[in-house]
């Protein structure tokens, strides 16, 4: 039986990734590592600390040393950092929009990256730009920050939040092929959003990575 170690920065997404593992790798046994400051520290300081890098490297580290056979993180903000870590580990370390990135340079020449923090939309959009380079693809990234609504959402104020990325989709998806978002926590809004609007694939990170870690497990 293999297992899987998730690192989140997020409390709300082991429920998540919990039941994405049971319907997708049924036999896989899985646990979780939260730790919400490594969100909360990149995002006061804009950028990737070398501290926080230590630290990510710490927590995947622990993930495979506690029996991970595969280690999923679940944040894009720190994905550089997990990038790096790879070379320390003998288990393979999955960052979750990898999988987002590779469908999306496949899919259109215009990718349109949608985020409502700073942190994460700057490593989403160098992903995808990466994984087109590597499969030898000529991508335009076209970046769209939602600027106000992860704060609205931290204010506890949901409407607010869904209208500015709901401005922002429709922004982008006018202008682009394909559409990733950088945050899961966008993908409700695309369901409020008509057929008409939605004129473009709109890809989400949790589904297409827990079908990777699938693949690599099995």
């Amino acid at each position: 039986m293999s297992t899987i170690g998730f690192v989140h920065t997020v409390l709300s997404l082991p429920p998540t990734f919990a039941a994405l593992a049971e319907e997708l790798v049924p036999d896989a046994e899985v646990f979780h590592i939260v730790d919400e400051t490594l969100l909360g520290v990149t995002r006061r300081t804009g950028s990737l600390t070398p501290t926080t890098r230590r630290r990510v490297l710490g927590y995947v580290e622990s993930a495979a040393e506690a029996g991970a056979d595969l280690v999923v993180v679940t944040c894009s903000s720190i994905g550089p950092a997990v990038d790096a870590s790879r070379s320390f580990l003998d288990v393979p370390v999955l960052r979750i929009d990898e999988p987002m990135a590779d469908e999306a340079v496949r899919t259109g020449s215009r990718v349109g990256v949608v985020a409502t923090l700073a942190t994460t939309l700057q490593p989403t959009a160098e992903l995808v730009e990466r994984r087109a380079r590597e499969s030898g693809r000529d991508v335009t990234v076209v970046p769209q920050l939602c600027e106000g609504a992860f704060e609205a959402l931290q204010a506890g104020d949901r409407d607010r939040h869904d209208e500015l990325v709901r401005e922002g989709l429709r922004r982008v998806i006018a202008e682009t092929d394909v559409v990733v978002l950088a945050q899961a926590s966008m993908a409700r809004v695309v369901e409020t959003l008509s057929d008409a609007e939605r004129a473009v694939p709109i890809l989400s990170s949790p589904r297409l990575g827990m079908e990777r870690a699938a693949a690599l497990l099995a």
